[in-house]
């Protein structure tokens, strides 16, 4: 086998996520067997990005708090305080499991500083469009506040979607768990550019795959907050 080969064999040789018994388990609803921990997922997944939506913990005209958008610190209770309660409190079961921790940091490291070389010009590029610099260069904050925003609302948001959610289906359905957590990703970025509404399906599938390989949702947060705050500054919307 040669080098790159092995490279290659090495880096998609993701570990395994074999189900517990309570993964396992199912409830009898109307002749239906329900599982219950994936559906339980599905729907308080659902529920919170609604609620989101909604902006139900942000009262009307609520101001910065020490800098702080109050719609990002909404979503750090929704997306992160909320489902892990889930998972101690209502699953009896642990954080590491639903991939919040470091996972394989080595591979996780050396994927996402890969994935940033291959995307830094990508957005460099798209920052010079018409309709990102429309939708993200309103305003002008620093880029400190602007990062400490992003790892506010992102940090949250990955592990949401492709921590909670992701696992807790994937050790019921398997890898189809990769793409039916495309499904609530996609249809929250409607309303933002086209082109990057569409490139959703393959940096969604590329994070989620990351996840999947390092046990951990920390590299794709990472990711998706150097993708948007290098937005940011490259449209104009966040100062150096």
């Amino acid at each position: 086998m040669s080098l790159l080969q092995d490279l290659y064999a090495r880096a998609v040789a993701g570990p395994e996520y074999p189900p517990e018994g309570a993964d396992l388990a199912d409830v009898r609803l109307f002749g239906l067997a329900v599982p219950i921990r994936a559906s339980v997922a599905v729907l308080v997944a659902t529920a919170l990005i609604v609620a989101d939506q909604l902006r139900v913990l942000v009262p009307p005209g609520a101001a910065a708090l020490s800098g702080l958008d109050p719609v990002k610190l909404e979503r750090l209770v929704l997306y992160l305080v909320v489902p892990l309660g889930v998972v101690v409190l209502g699953f009896r079961d642990r954080p590491a499991r639903y991939a919040l921790g470091l996972g394989d940091w080595r591979w996780g490291l050396g994927l996402l500083a890969a994935g940033l070389l291959v995307m830094t010009p990508i957005i460099l590029g798209l920052a010079q469009l018409p309709a990102f610099r429309g939708y993200y260069g309103a305003g002008s904050e620093s880029v400190a506040l602007r990062l400490v925003n992003n790892l506010v609302e992102l940090v949250p948001a990955e592990f949401l979607l492709r921590g909670f959610l992701m696992f807790a289906l994937w050790r019921r359905i398997g890898p189809l768990a990769l793409v039916v957590v495309q499904v609530p990703f996609v249809l929250t970025h409607v309303g933002k550019p086209d082109i990057e509404l569409w490139s959703t399906f393959v940096g969604g599938m590329v994070f989620a795959w990351l996840d999947w390989r390092t046990g951990s949702i920390l590299w794709s947060a990472l990711g998706h907050v150097y993708v948007l705050t290098l937005m940011l500054v490259a449209v104009g919307g966040a100062t150096l």
